[in-house]
């Protein structure tokens, strides 16, 4: 005969830990290095457009504005015209758009005539929290994200939460062109 010792079920529920916590955390650390995983793939997909691409080019290999296979590239915001080579500066809009007392937002800037004749160009892009400026009027560049206004005159803060002034691009003008000096 076989010696069979039996326990009371009570006895084995104490001598036995649960399996249902040990389950339980095994299966979170594998759903946790899942999601990781796979976070780590999509961002390894990611593209990055903050820094100089493989290209070297500042803002890594994609645009905006990608131009067709075969083109010469992107629209780089140049108007009509050569500028004649001597300029050192490629053309940013027309005098004729500019208006006097005012100015227009075009690529990546904002050219302003405060006086006859007299051109300004600044960035677009607000100092406050970096939102692109949307009007020019009045003598005033403003930025629709916090209501900051700017001079057109030399980019400085007039109203609202900007503190710092528009960051200035020296210009000239060459024929009937508004040229980066």
């Amino acid at each position: 005969m076989t010696d069979v010792q039996t326990r009371p079920d009570a006895e084995i529920t104490a001598a036995q830990p649960a399996c249902g916590g040990a389950g339980s955390s095994r299966r979170v650390v594998l759903a946790g290095a899942t999601a990781l995983g796979a976070g780590c793939l999509l961002a390894a997909c990611g593209t990055d457009t903050s820094g100089a691409g493989s290209n070297g080019s500042s803002g890594g290999d994609f645009s905006n504005n990608p131009a067709p296979a075969g083109s010469k590239g992107a629209d780089t915001g140049t108007t009509g015209g050569d500028s004649g080579g001597d300029s050192g500066g490629s053309a940013l809009a027309l005098v004729a758009d500019i208006p006097e007392g005012g100015g227009i937002i075009k690529g990546d800037y904002v050219i302003t005539q405060p006086a006859s004749g007299t051109f300004k160009a600044f960035s677009k892009v607000c100092t406050h929290q970096g939102c692109d400026v949307s009007k020019v009027d009045g003598g005033v560049i403003t930025c629709p994200c916090h209501n900051s206004t700017f001079s057109i005159e030399d980019g400085s803060p007039t109203g609202g939460p900007a503190k710092k002034p528009l960051p200035e691009t020296k210009v000239k003008v060459d024929g009937d062109n508004i040229v980066a000096a």
